[in-house]
């Protein structure tokens, strides 16, 4: 079981501006797994996708330079960094006079330490305009259905599937939980795409603000949901999305799904 008690999560916090890879903060995932049973086999594939805006260091004369981040952690990994320790973590690259191409292979390197797996790093110009088109994402949103609930942990017998067989993609901007050690909320746009009975679109999105006020991790709540939708509803096919707005400078995004693969380069416009 992870403990919090090296994390610089709820504390106050120095911000080094020197290369310093011990201040990554690694959090192994079966922990918050175990509490929805998902033990052994994983029933879906996917990835987290980190974005941060954040990233600054020095060339080998001394001029600063920035870029834009791109992480991409397998949802296999054993671990996933905590948001924290990764925002100081890039920090302390402020003041190291390093070539980009060095850069990303210290980043790839230390990461993929942390996370027990390997990941993978871009550095992108800010300029980069198609990398930062925002666009909502795809599917019909269910935020204007007129519902009523006072249910805001979460609540897998809110999803009932008894329609038709159908292949249709829904989305939600009104998810929130918290951070689980200081109780932050965390907001974000979720995208439940899938293929079987048809998901009772008033159900599914009373199920998706009852996690309001659940305390959980971006990666275990986006598990949850898979596991949760997958278990009440009993689609062939299921996606899970969700794109959290940023904290600290970076944005995570986590991706999970039985039948396709992780989108790439997109941001919604609250982020």
């Amino acid at each position: 079981m992870t403990t919090f008690e090296g994390s610089p999560l709820g504390r106050p916090t120095d911000y080094p501006e020197r290369y310093d890879p011990a201040l990554l903060f690694p959090i192994a995932r079966s922990d918050a797994r175990q509490a929805f049973a998902v033990i052994g086999a994983l029933p879906f594939e996917g990835v987290d996708l980190w974005t941060a805006y954040e990233i600054s260091w020095l060339d080998r004369r001394g001029k600063p330079q920035i870029a834009v981040g791109r992480l991409r952690v397998g949802a296999d990994s054993p671990c996933i960094v905590e948001s924290k320790s990764l925002k100081l973590y890039l920090g302390s690259f402020a003041q190291e006079s390093v070539e980009s191409g060095e850069l990303v292979r210290r980043i790839e390197s230390d990461l993929a330490r942390a996370c027990g797996a390997p990941v993978a790093v871009s550095l992108d110009p800010p300029t980069d305009i198609t990398m930062f088109h925002p666009a909502p994402l795809p599917g019909e949103s269910l935020d204007d259905l007129a519902i009523a609930t006072d249910v805001y942990e979460p609540a897998p017998a809110l999803l009932v599937a008894d329609g038709p067989r159908v292949e249709e993609t829904l989305r939600s901007a009104l998810f929130r939980s918290r951070c689980p050690v200081t109780g932050q909320p965390d907001y974000g746009d979720v995208l439940i795409r899938y293929r079987g009975p048809r998901i009772e679109h008033g159900g599914l999105l009373r199920y998706l603000i009852s996690y309001r006020r659940h305390a959980a991790f971006h990666e275990s709540c986006v598990e949850r949901m898979f596991i949760d939708v997958l278990a009440r509803c009993a689609p062939q096919a299921l996606t899970v999305y969700a794109r959290f707005l940023r904290r600290g400078g970076i944005d995570i995004n986590p991706f999970r799904s039985n039948f396709e693969t992780a989108p790439d380069g997109m941001r919604t416009a609250r982020q």
